[in-house]
């Protein structure tokens, strides 16, 4: 099942099956945060981005209030999904016990992202699950533009 979301002139789409995956990798990481790299592709006409898939950090600092990532040892993995035509559009990762709204800590990170030298998207989008020890709470997609960020739905 495809899911499409909407932002003024700006399409998301993704399928339920990623959200499970991540729900589940939420689940096991309970009570500490936990998440990763969104890869995806846009359409031609840039109205679109697909996200497609996700990446693992190998190497995080996790606790019930923060994950801090590392791309140590992900170049390889990168490259690859960039041989498919696919590549990173944003970041995601869990709240445990809480709501998918997003924090200063986290509009600070995507801020970040956008002006890191070796990333090369200006709109990163940034997913955010609120889980609990066994379900999802909630989740929500935003996208950065004039380092804000803006709720897909």
């Amino acid at each position: 099942m495809r899911i499409i979301l909407k932002y003024k002139n700006l399409n998301l789409e993704y399928s339920e099956s990623l959200i499970e995956k991540l729900t589940k990798i939420g689940n096991n990481s309970y009570p500490n945060e936990v998440g990763g790299f969104l890869i995806g592709k846009y359409s031609e006409d840039l109205k679109t981005l697909n996200i497609t898939d996700f990446i693992m950090p190998k190497k995080y600092t996790s606790t019930p209030i923060s994950f801090i990532r590392n791309i140590e040892g992900l170049l390889d993995l990168f490259k690859r999904f960039f041989s498919k035509g696919q590549y990173y559009v944003g970041e995601w990762h869990t709240h445990p016990n809480g709501s998918s709204d997003y924090s200063s800590t986290d509009l600070r990170a995507m801020i970040n992202c956008a002006e890191c030298s070796t990333v090369s998207i200006e709109n990163p989008v940034l997913l955010i699950l609120g889980v609990s020890k066994n379900s999802l709470i909630e989740h929500t997609f935003y996208h950065l533009k004039n380092k804000a960020l803006y709720k897909y739905g």
